[in-house]
């Protein structure tokens, strides 16, 4: 079942008003342009899921990974296409090898994890108009096709019949709550908990959830929850569409020991180019706020030969090189109309919201 809107209600707030309000005036075209003559810096947003947006009392996943709906996200790359320069990261990539200044209003479209509907209703659209983008893909689920383990905790979560969420991982010993909205928001609750703990911890947990409540996701390949498979993935790629690392198993990589931090960089790796062939390597932290990676993670990404690697720290670049194993991005949420998004784009520094932690990463010491 879809909702009657498109995006989900949200309390409207100065930064929305006012981007409104540039929209429905036409002034963001000429501040746009005004920008551009003086701020040249690389824009890079960030999706993960394109799907009609579902009730949230039937929808049995994370809705927070929904970026938006179809319908929004072919309104939002022809805006990108007619105001924008949309490239491929490889050529933001070559571009700082050679030291060579980014055209004004550069913008790179990127969507993390490997959800099939990046292939079912994505890839049909950017096709469509030609616009590049760049999909960074857990590979231990493109390899098994299980649902990604965040994405199957909530679900659990939210079907589970346990009276109650015991957790001493989490310290969290508590009633299961009886409304899906209330379960919704314990899970994002356990979400952000989780990203205290190591990443081993944290799939440990998961597993023995799994077994406690009888729902093991190595039995269950829900549609609502399934990656790509590989075979699509050569078809994007052979159109001209790039695609990247996330990991083997979407891990927060700076909460691994240095063994399994360089298993799941260098196996994905090679799992892409095994089945993909020569490239070019990019990368993006999974989870990517300034907790999911730090120094050594940035060490073994450079050392594994990729040559660029997004972050989920919110924020565009005005200089590249220097942070190019940290890139900043734009997080698309489904809540945004097509005026929020045009003024988020036209002018994010003002509309959109900084991450506290931006400036935690400047990797000046990792160009190649």
């Amino acid at each position: 079942m879809v909702s009657p809107t498109s995006h989900e209600a949200k309390s409207t707030g100065i930064r929305e008003r006012l981007g409104e309000l540039c929209y429905n005036t036409g002034l963001l075209n000429p501040l746009q342009k005004m920008r551009a003559w003086w701020q040249k810096d690389l824009r890079i947003l960030a999706y993960h899921r394109v799907m009609p947006v579902p009730d949230p009392e039937r929808y049995p996943f994370d809705m927070e990974l929904i970026s938006t709906s179809p319908e929004e996200f072919r309104e939002q790359m022809l805006l990108v296409k007619e105001r924008y320069r949309p490239m491929r990261l490889t050529d933001v990539a070559a571009a700082i090898n050679a030291g060579q200044a980014l055209p004004p209003d550069a913008v790179v479209i990127t969507f993390d994890d490997g959800y099939d509907d990046n292939y079912r209703i994505v890839y049909p659209i950017l096709k469509e108009l030609g616009v590049p983008a760049t999909f960074f893909i857990s590979t231990g689920h493109i390899d098994s096709g299980r649902p990604y383990a965040y994405d199957w905790l909530v679900h659990m979560i939210l079907l589970t019949n346990a009276n109650r969420l015991e957790l001493p991982e989490l310290n969290m010993d508590e009633p299961m709550p009886a409304t899906r909205a209330e379960r919704r928001a314990l899970a994002i609750r356990v979400l952000g908990n989780m990203k205290e703990i190591s990443a081993l911890t944290q799939a440990a947990m998961i597993r023995r959830l799994e077994t406690a409540w009888n729902m093991p996701s190595d039995h269950a390949y829900p549609a609502d929850c399934r990656p790509m498979n590989w075979d699509q993935l050569r078809e994007m790629r052979a159109a001209g569409l790039e695609i990247g690392s996330h990991g083997v198993n979407h891990w927060m990589l700076s909460k691994l020991p240095r063994e399994e931090l360089e298993r799941e960089v260098y196996d994905s790796r090679n799992a892409l180019l095994r089945e993909l062939g020569p490239m070019a390597l990019l990368m993006s932290y999974p989870v990517g706020s300034n907790r999911a990676f730090d120094r050594e993670v940035i060490e073994v990404t450079r050392d594994a030969g990729f040559d660029l690697a997004c972050s989920y720290i919110s924020g565009t670049n005005l200089q590249p090189a220097s942070n190019r194993y940290s890139l900043y991005r734009i997080a698309v949420e489904r809540y945004y109309g097509k005026a929020w998004f045009a003024a988020l784009l036209a002018l994010p520094g003002l509309i959109g919201y900084p991450t506290p932690a931006h400036l935690a990463y400047t990797d000046t010491s990792c160009s190649h």
